[in-house]
């Protein structure tokens, strides 16, 4: 894996070139240094999962033959337009959110000089990908499929962040809106096309598979990462901070996290008005009283249940799947989340 890693940042360096020294613009050195340095702030600093998903899935749908270096350059330029992607959408977000940090160090835009150029840098970010699809894919016969793929993709994502931003408007906090529909929504849209259903079509699309033929590994794919994503809303409230690498804060940011959504589900009047009285406010003390209601309606227990059916579920649908390398796949991507702990 590590070796796999090191070809993966390789190319990333290729890539990166390339870009900085494209004929379409003429760039100054100041320009090439400033597009250098967001590169290197923003694009390869996360865990590099999706990307590295990309390698992973085209190698197990090749039936574990070895790749040319061809097709691992490829993969691997696949996996980092995804990296650029998740860059894009970050940088946004993190202005958005108004932010403070990302994986460990302040937000691009945080930085002395930088501040709303960093919109300007999310939109180079998006461009980017598609420069790297047209310097390296234009002559294969999947180079339109990729384009649309990554454009639907991205048209999801937005909106999946639109709904998420419109539910939880600063000023206009209304618990009422909230529900398990609404929740998987701003899931499914937000993160599970990017996040899992993109590596995975990807890979597809290099092996010369029609997408069209493939939309129930979509929907495995989605339904995972809708898991994922309650996941992440457990490990927020009930996880380790010191595994995690967070402290979460989703009480506080009145968050349409799952747990809040059970609460809603299970909780008497008395509850009910416990919750809307301390949920999303900063202080400990709200903070504490929302905790102590998540373990009152025992959602620690809850989750563990909801984990176990889920897994069963994706188990099931996995192995209905004809093909053996597709069900490979799609095992190797539930294998990393089951029961993970950050």
């Amino acid at each position: 894996m590590s070796d796999l890693r090191s070809k993966f940042l390789e190319v990333y360096s290729v890539l990166k070139s390339e870009l900085l020294n494209d004929p379409a613009f003429e760039f100054t050195d100041d320009s090439r240094q400033w597009v250098e340095r967001m590169l290197d702030y923003n694009v390869p600093g996360g865990k590099l999962n999706r990307g590295l998903s990309v390698v992973d899935s085209y190698k197990l749908l090749k039936q574990g033959k070895g790749l040319t270096n061809d097709e691992t350059f490829l993969a691997c330029s696949l996996g980092w337009c995804i990296e650029w992607l998740q860059a894009y959408f970050l940088v946004l977000d993190d202005i958005m959110d108004n932010s403070h940090t990302r994986r460990g160090q302040p937000c691009w835009f945080r930085l002395p000089k930088v501040g709303m150029i960093a919109a300007n840098d999310g939109i180079i970010l998006r461009n980017h990908i598609s420069r790297i699809l047209k310097n390296h894919f234009k002559g294969t016969p999947y180079y339109v499929d990729l384009v649309d793929l990554f454009n639907e993709v991205e048209f999801q994502t937005a909106h999946g962040q639109m709904i998420d931003l419109i539910t939880t408007l600063v000023g206009e906090k209304d618990l009422s809106k909230y529900s398990l529909s609404l929740h998987r929504r701003i899931v499914q849209y937000k993160t599970a096309y990017y996040s899992f259903y993109l590596p995975v079509a990807c890979a597809l699309l290099m092996s010369g598979e029609n997408l069209d033929n493939h939309v129930d590994v979509k929907n495995v794919l989605i339904e995972m990462g809708t898991y994922f994503q309650v996941q992440d809303d457990y490990l927020d409230c009930f996880g380790d901070p010191e595994v995690i690498g967070k402290i979460g804060t989703d009480i506080e940011d009145f968050k349409c996290s799952w747990l809040v959504v059970k609460v809603l589900e299970l909780c008497n009047e008395e509850q009910k008005k416990t919750l809307y009285e301390n949920y999303g406010k900063e202080d400990p003390a709200c903070v504490a009283k929302i905790k102590e209601l998540y373990n009152t309606l025992k959602l620690q227990d809850i989750y563990l249940e909801y984990e176990s059916k889920s897994y069963e579920k994706i188990t099931k649908s996995i192995e209905a799947h004809p093909s053996k390398e597709v069900q490979a796949v799609l095992k190797s991507f539930l294998a990393k989340i089951y029961m993970r702990q950050k």
